[in-house]
């Protein structure tokens, strides 16, 4: 006799019956339902046990499923699939009508139903922008409709719309359907964490490409788009150089204009964010920002900025600073060192450090009459003064002294200069050789 009833069948998913098991709940590895499901550094998911012992026990440097080379091997728990899998579980199936557990409110199947209808509208209808809105609005119910849209291959649908603008920029209803299909994208609330598989469509240079050409080329909504789906991409170890190798300054030049939008702060502050991943990855990222004029938009964005943009905007001059063009074009500006003296301890404190390395950064290389001249009448000096009588060491108050001891002779010709100063840094007794402007 049998131990199970058709009761018990009913109640929970044959876990042999691979009809009934989906195939990305699956471990790569053993092809068995996953308990604990890892991403791993290629964007694939694995069970945690079988990608530790493929690591560490047989010690491959490879991802099992794409055999590409790996330096990092740490894993990030992907709780989105996690979920799905627990519900799936519990009874629930996006292709029935059965209740969910009882810690969820049952799955509306009408909406169900309406979402398999649009996506095979997507595929084979030419006017997809009304679909592609009214599946943004069932996304909008919450998550099970999210997992829903992915469990039915709906991003594979989006990928699809948004490389085609790739094809033929020019064709209207394709552009305009690849505006929607990102605000479908950026309405999933895209993380590293939960959605290893979003981030790994995203990657591709591909859909890369056409999110670039949507930043320069859409319309303002489908820009805040592009650049939320960015900011969530930054927060990944995303490789930019696609974008830096395959775009030109035109990009950075819609990211500079997001990043001065007054009414959506959202918007602006994703693209600083955004700006800081990029820039910080490459050396050639850096100077075709500057050829966009970055540095000119930041120094005039500065005065007017909260906290956090403010820290933002100087984290970025300091990056473009490290490069010469960026300085040149620092200094030129006739408001540079100004702006930035004038955010030194009315900010915050990482923001008065980031203010030092700017100013040590043009000192450095750029100690010309005129640039002394206005870190003294704009009241940088008297600030890099107050930083010397702070108690113990630290590389902020080393890079302030270091100033002093090659510029202070300059410095300390004017009035204001203050005598103990002179008397601390010696520049009563001697004269450094080359200290003279």
């Amino acid at each position: 006799m049998s131990n199970s009833s058709p009761t018990m069948e009913m109640e929970r998913p044959n876990l042999d019956t691979e009809m009934e098991f989906p195939q990305d709940f699956r471990c790569p590895i053993s092809m068995e339902l996953m308990k604990e499901p890892v991403i791993i550094a290629t964007g694939v998911t694995y069970e945690r046990k079988n990608i530790e012992k493929w690591f560490f026990s047989y010690k491959k440097k490879t991802c099992p499923a794409t055999m590409q080379d790996i330096q990092n091997f740490g894993v990030t728990p992907n709780h989105t699939l996690k979920r799905l899998i627990l519900g799936w579980q519990n009874g629930y199936s996006p292709s029935s009508s059965s209740s969910a557990s009882p810690s969820s409110s049952p799955l509306p199947t009408f909406k169900h139903d309406e979402m398999v209808s649009l996506l095979k509208t997507l595929g084979s209808s030419p006017f997809k922008v009304n679909s592609l809105k009214k599946l943004k609005e069932i996304i909008e119910i919450g998550d099970e409709m999210k997992l829903d849209f992915i469990l039915l291959g709906g991003l594979d649908v989006l990928f699809q719309l948004i490389v085609q603008i790739l094809v033929d920029c020019s064709d209207f209803m394709a552009f305009r359907a690849c505006e929607e299909a990102l605000g479908v994208l950026q309405h999933l609330h895209i993380s590293e964490q939960d959605d290893g598989k979003v981030i790994e469509l995203l990657s591709k240079p591909e859909c890369i490409n056409s999110m670039a050409i949507i930043l320069q080329r859409g319309s303002k909504e489908a820009r805040v788009y592009t650049i939320s789906i960015l900011n969530n991409l930054a927060n990944s170890n995303f490789n930019w150089n696609v974008i830096v190798n395959d775009q030109g300054i035109g990009m950075f030049k819609s990211m500079l204009e997001l990043a001065s939008d007054e009414i959506s702060t959202k918007a602006s502050s994703s693209a600083l964010h955004v700006l800081i991943k990029i820039l910080d990855s490459s050396k050639k990222s850096r100077s075709k920002a500057i050829e966009a004029g970055a540095i000119c938009t930041l120094i005039e964005l500065l005065p007017d900025s909260n906290k956090s943009k403010c820290e933002k905007i100087l984290l970025i001059i300091k990056l473009l600073c490290a490069c010469a063009d960026g300085r040149v074009a620092f200094i030129d500006h006739r408001l540079g060192i100004g702006a930035v003296a004038k955010k030194m301890f009315n900010v915050s404190e990482m923001a008065s450090k980031i203010c030092v390395k700017i100013f040590s950064l043009i000192c450095s290389f750029h100690p010309t009459e005129k640039v002394l001249e206005e870190m003294m009448s704009y009241g940088a000096v008297k600030k890099l003064v107050v930083l010397l009588h702070v108690s113990g060491p630290s590389s902020t108050k080393s890079k302030v002294l270091d100033m002093f001891k090659r510029h202070g002779n300059s410095w300390s010709r004017y009035p204001c200069f203050p005598g103990e100063l002179k008397e601390y840094l010696g520049l009563d007794r001697h004269l450094r050789p080359g200290n003279q402007i």
